[in-house]
């Protein structure tokens, strides 16, 4: 997993594939708890399925973004997570972009929706 600064206001996330990925969702997620006012980008390149627990996780750092008025914006989703993300009901709760500079158009260009 990867996690850099993008601009002062934006942390990007680069997932590593599964059975790490709940495990590493919950260190950012508890990055983010510790006072956030970041925007998060979460790159899904390197993901090809998502287990509960993965999913729980997601949820879990949209919970913390969300109460910090801040966006969670997903990026390079493969097909088969995202068919996973509409079978639970989810692709509606989340907000998915094709690449990364989409994805930064999402959180610069649009003021947050939480806030």
């Amino acid at each position: 997993m990867g996690i850099r600064n993008i601009a002062e206001d934006i942390l990007f996330v680069t997932l590593p594939g599964e059975p790490h990925l709940g495990s590493e969702l919950g260190e950012v997620t508890e990055t983010i708890s510790e006072g956030c006012n970041r925007d998060v980008i979460v790159d899904f390149s390197d993901v090809g399925m998502l287990t509960s627990e993965s999913i729980c996780a997601l949820m879990i750092l949209e919970k913390y973004l969300i109460s910090s008025g801040r966006r969670l914006v997903f990026c390079n989703v493969s097909a088969e997570a995202k068919h996973i993300f509409g079978r639970t009901g989810l692709e509606s709760v989340f907000t998915f972009t094709d690449k990364e500079c989409a994805a930064l158009q999402v959180v610069r260009c649009r003021p947050s929706i939480y806030g």
